[in-house]
């Protein structure tokens, strides 16, 4: 064997030597894939003489496209400018030379996601449409939804018909395209889309590129799309030595295009293909790979195969059932401190959570904390650094103090109200010039005035909205003071109305913030006290002020299944291992969804190295809502001798199926079982029951007059002045209340 394959092992030997005809080489999880690949170039170069710049590598991130090439560059030396790149960059590279053919100049630009934007908004106020209900976010998702499974701009006009949205969205497309094209740009899909489109109109092209890529190696194949599927049929041509690899066992980005099929079908898309398993897995203890195993195996539609190890067996899988969430952030992280002191060795950065979604980060940001035990939130922000947390915070501190310019410039225009750059600076000019606040000069005539129609009512229903709930806030719950906003303001609206992966995802974080104002609301009923809007915020800030850590720091690592892929940690915990958040019950919808959903829970085992710890919570407080669970159908599929701790779905011997169903529980407010999707749904429309109180807004009301309020009974109005009306009641003294929100009606 020659010396530099002398550490692969049999398998990984066989795959590095196989170089002609196509090849399927499934790398199971910590199988040594990059090396095989890195190797097998290696071998072509300095073992077959095949010219370097004759091999395409392509693979998904710069990162690891870059270890490729350092890797190759340290067994066979350096050779510039060798195609060992991702997609996107290799196609980029394709168009630089070619793109005059499709009509566009060399030196074309690629527009980013901002440049996108802008573009959008121009075609929104050229068509004259209603941003709120055609959001740029929505549109460009649209379009890059049809790019990726090339449908063109005309197709799609042809397949939306002659009415409704789809119409107006196949014209902004339409539109879309046209401004690209006369300013000579691609944007980020077109990369690939574009390329392909090259090679299907010009063969001689096609045939010049098939020539120089005599040989194709493509790196996680399992997430290819549709278009970098056809790509790559296009390239490997009728030589076919096309070298691919992959694990349909870690396919778990479907929901952004990702087709588990190019894998699966890849023997009939290329007879003849040889097919080599990596099963060796050098990451984990026996105990870990086999309970993975066991998980994985009741998937449907897999390739047979098996990961082993020659480690030991390890210490078992550790199942914990903890009473509430709270009970389980403080169980993970005493059990983090008692692993350190028993093994010196350990650093924190040896610990990873990872969760099924990133509204589960708050609670053990808030534990870890208190604690002082040091933490990273990976691959996303501290749950109250997230823009759209940031927003509302800044609306709650408008109520407070509505003098607060500081957040009512960052939130004037979130969502968005037509208020411009020009319209703000002479909004700050007005309030400079009459000793105001940028509130008041907000709701100014001379303001006001120059304002289009759209961002004039939008302007005088924000500053009527602050006003309003200012002077309420002490007759208001903080909860019901949060959900008023959010629907007052219209940002809720405007989060669901962009209708993409990105916006759901924030809408999930803002409901989540209403757990953490529950949670406070119901400290203080205990202690016999009211959470008022002031308290709220005050404690707030000592969570808040937290320092992020910095990512070489020790630091535990806290981040979604999705985002572990690729990296490996001695310790791992999965919390929330309960039906409906995982898996979620998106999943259950479709099956080969919760195939997607078990691979996530096979990835997300298959990154612990020593130690696995899997746990759930009796009752779990989301999106405001405190419900009882049922431990996820993935706990009982793992075999029983790899696991320890608590019995799964025995603890307590409690009937979990009819506590699902009908539980008794104080935290619901009524007998009736309320399931996260429908807490999230109450979270959701819970303003818009608010503001159908009957209110005293547009109505006359005078000094003398009687009314009757909800909370307060019949009191009797001494001072009325534009929105507020001062009431004394009989039985609590004197309220000033908001005419326009405070559920009044005259006696």
């Amino acid at each position: 064997m020659l010396d530099y394959l002398s550490k692969l092992n049999e398998q990984q030997y066989k795959a590095a030597t196989c170089v002609d005809g196509p090849l399927l080489i499934l790398a199971g999880a910590g199988s040594g894939k990059t090396g095989t690949m890195t190797h097998r170039i290696a071998y072509m170069i300095k073992e077959k003489n095949i010219n370097p710049y004759n091999i395409l590598a392509v693979t998904f991130t710069n990162k690891a496209a870059g270890e490729m090439r350092g890797r190759v560059e340290d067994l066979c030396g350096r050779y510039p400018g060798m195609w060992i790149s991702t997609f996107h960059s290799s196609c980029l590279r394709i168009l630089r030379k070619e793109a005059d053919k499709l009509g566009y100049d060399k030196n074309f630009v690629v527009y980013d996601t901002v440049d996108q934007k802008a573009v959008a908004k121009a075609i929104i106020k050229e068509l004259e449409l209603d941003e709120k209900i055609f959001a740029p976010a929505y549109i460009l998702s649209v379009i890059s939804d049809n790019k990726e499974n090339q449908i063109s701009a005309s197709d799609f006009l042809i397949k939306a018909g002659s009415f409704g949205p789809n119409k107006t969205l196949a014209s902004c497309y339409t539109m879309y395209e046209e401004k690209l094209k006369s300013n000579n740009a691609l944007d980020f899909d077109d990369l690939i889309l574009k390329t392909v489109e090259l090679f299907e109109k010009f063969p001689d092209v096609l045939s010049a590129y098939q020539n120089m890529f005599k040989y194709i190696m493509v790196d996680e194949y399992q997430d290819t799309n549709m278009l970098q599927y056809k790509l790559i049929k296009l390239l490997a041509g009728s030589t076919k030595n096309i070298c691919v690899v992959g694990d349909d066992d870690q396919c778990i980005y479907e929901w952004r295009g990702a087709n588990i099929q190019n894998i699966l079908s890849f023997e009939v898309d290329f007879p003849g293909a040889k097919i080599i398993k990596l099963e060796q897995n050098y990451r984990s203890t026996g105990n870990i790979i086999n309970a993975a195993h066991s998980v994985i195996e009741n998937n449907k539609g897999r390739k047979d195969k098996k990961l082993w190890t020659a480690s030991d067996d390890g210490e078992k899988i550790e199942y914990y059932r903890a009473d509430d969430d709270k009970e389980e952030a403080r169980y993970i992280a005493a059990k983090i401190n008692k692993l350190k002191r028993e093994d010196p060795t350990l650093s924190f950065k040896d610990f990873a959570i990872l969760y099924r979604t990133n509204v589960q980060s708050r609670r053990f940001e808030e534990c870890f904390g208190s604690l002082g035990l040091p933490y990273q939130v990976l691959s996303g922000l501290r749950f109250y650094d997230r823009k759209e947390i940031k927003d509302m915070l800044c609306y709650m501190r408008l109520i407070l103090n509505p003098k607060d310019d500081i957040s009512l410039i960052r939130v004037l225009n979130e969502p968005k109200r037509g208020i411009g750059d020009k319209s703000q600076q002479n909004i700050q000019t007005v309030a400079r010039l009459n000793g105001w606040n940028l509130l008041e000069a907000l709701g100014s005539d001379v303001v006001l005035d120059g304002l289009s129609s759209r961002a004039r009512d939008e302007a005088i229903n924000l500053v009527n909205t602050i006003k309003s709930l200012s002077v309420e806030q002490n007759n208001m719950s903080v909860s019901d003071l949060y959900d008023t906003l959010l629907f007052k303001t219209g940002y809720m609206k405007a989060l669901e109305d962009m209708h993409t992966v990105e916006a759901d995802g924030r809408v999930d974080n803002i409901l989540e913030f209403k757990s953490v104002i529950a949670e406070k609301e119901k400290e203080c009923s205990e202690a016999d006290e009211t959470l008022t809007l002031e308290s709220f915020m005050e404690g707030l800030a000592l969570v808040s002020d937290i320092d992020n850590h910095d990512p070489d720091a020790d630091s535990v690592s806290l981040m979604t299944l999705h985002s572990a892929k690729g990296l490996e940690f001695k310790v791992v915990f999965m919390p929330g291992m309960e039906m409906g958040l995982f898996p979620s019950y998106r999943s259950m919808d479709k099956g080969d969804n919760l195939e997607e959903e078990r691979r996530l829970c096979y990835v997300g085992m298959t990154r612990a190295k020593e130690r696995l710890f899997l746990s759930s919570a009796e009752l779990r407080m989301l999106y405001g809502k405190t419900d009882f669970t049922s431990e996820s159908p993935f706990l009982s599929e793992i075999d029983k001798k790899y696991l320890t701790g608590h019995a799964v779905y025995d603890k307590k011997k409690k009937n979990i199926s009819s506590d699902r169903f009908n539980p008794v529980s104080k935290y619901n407010g009524n007998d009736s079982y309320v399931s996260p999707i429908a807490a999230a749904y109450n979270a959701k429309t819970r303003a818009s029951s608010i503001v159908q109180k009957a209110t005293l807004a547009g109505v006359e009301v005078l000094p003398g007059d009687k009314v009757e309020h909800e909370k307060f009974g019949v009191g009797t109005v001494i001072k009325s002045e534009d929105n507020v009306l001062t009431v004394v009641f009989d039985g609590c003294g004197t309220k000033n209340l908001a005419k326009d929100l405070a559920p009044l009606k005259k006696v």
